[in-house]
């Protein structure tokens, strides 16, 4: 019963989100992504209560797949490629404030042991892939168990404030001293009623049309990951889904699908609370006040130099918080981020720089911890 109850919270919640959100100014002020993602930490740590953690991670890791191809399905392709040059410098700062931000801190924080250094190139594998790239880094150089453990911990509780960061204030802050996006598009197309309004049966028939091509499309990337590789791999299940969405979205008849985006929005804020969900406060107790000092110094030194990059290279604002995000968080990140900033233009710059994250994290990561090798 207590499983069911959950489901219903993390899947239904949203649904009331968006229709307080139409009605109730100040929520709407806030934002959707914000009050999901502050209701399942709420969840996450009632007392008394505790979510079942495998069940939020299943759901959080569906909804995810399901949102990519519906968010994309209705891209431009051609409109996106004119933010492909700007993506790519700013994806480039992130990676390199990243490298210079661990080794500064781990120049400064080194201590008698010898897992500092090892510490500093698996916080730049995490930071410019993902925890896939952080933990390859570790096993690479033989880090104590207990170190890979702590540093996993205060990456969840450090990525946690940042995430509230950029789903909240993040774009006030930088527009303080970044250009503003040059004519976004909005975050539905075409504006609101054409994705929530209109003749019912329609927009039911189109938004099942997208939500089963959608499905179909998730089971054929994760069938060619088995296929291929023997398992299921995130990043080679993402880069396939992206793709093959991606060439559907020059497909007419699928571009002008209604209901589909408002579909992948939702999917967005279902993968918000169950995330929320998995922010237990008891972790940040049982961290380790060197190794998250260590990882909040680098995290925020590495935002620091790639924002002061980006104002000298003149990118702006949203670019460069999308990049943070892709960088930091990885792809599964991009949609609320996006969804925050309002913008829908750059999910595919985030996704597409998300998975080049995949590609080099690992590789960037062994080359800052074998330079800073005692």
């Amino acid at each position: 019963m207590t499983a069911v109850l959950q489901v219903l919270a993390l899947v239904g919640f949203p649904g009331l989100v968006l229709f307080a959100a139409r009605h109730v100014r100040p929520l709407a002020w806030v934002g959707p992504v914000v009050v999901c993602y502050g209701f399942g930490i709420l969840l996450g740590n009632l007392p008394g209560w505790s979510p079942d953690v495998k069940l939020s991670l299943t759901v959080s890791e569906a909804a995810v797949p399901l949102a990519i191809p519906l968010l994309l399905f209705s891209t431009d392709v051609p409109r996106w490629s004119r933010l492909a040059r700007p993506t790519l410098v700013s994806f480039a700062l992130a990676c390199v404030s990243a490298m210079v931000g661990a080794a500064g801190v781990g120049w400064l924080l080194k201590d008698g042991s010898d897992e500092w250094w090892k510490m500093s190139g698996m916080l730049v594998g995490v930071y410019t892939g993902g925890t896939a790239n952080m933990n390859a880094v570790g096993l690479a150089l033989r880090v104590r168990e207990e170190t890979l453990i702590l540093l996993n911990t205060a990456d969840i509780v450090v990525g946690a404030v940042y995430l509230l960061f950029l789903v909240t204030v993040a774009q006030r802050v930088a527009l303080v001293f970044l250009r503003p996006f040059a004519n976004p598009s909005g975050w539905v197309d075409g504006g609101e009623a054409s994705e929530t309004s209109g003749p019912l049966g329609p927009r039911a028939r189109g938004m099942a049309l997208a939500l089963g091509l959608a499905a179909g499309l998730v089971g054929v990337s994760v069938g060619a990951s088995w296929l291929a590789l023997g398992g299921l791999e995130p990043p080679v299940v993402l880069l396939l889904l992206t793709s093959l969405s991606l060439a559907a979205s020059f497909v007419p008849a699928v571009r002008r699908l209604p209901g589909s985006y408002a579909l992948g929005d939702y999917a967005l804020l279902v993968f918000c609370v169950a995330v929320g969900t998995l922010a237990d406060a008891s972790r940040l107790r049982d961290t380790g006040a060197f190794v998250f000092l260590f990882c909040a110094g680098v995290v925020l030194a590495s935002v620091v130099l790639h924002f002061a990059l980006a104002a000298l290279f003149r990118i702006d604002a949203d670019t460069a918080l999308i990049t943070s995000t892709a960088t930091i968080f990885g792809p599964p990140f991009i949609g609320p981020v996006a969804r925050a900033l309002g913008n829908r233009e750059l999910v595919v710059s985030g996704l597409t720089t998300g998975l080049m994250g995949y590609a080099v994290g690992t590789y960037l990561g062994l080359a800052v911890a074998w330079w800073l090798r005692p």
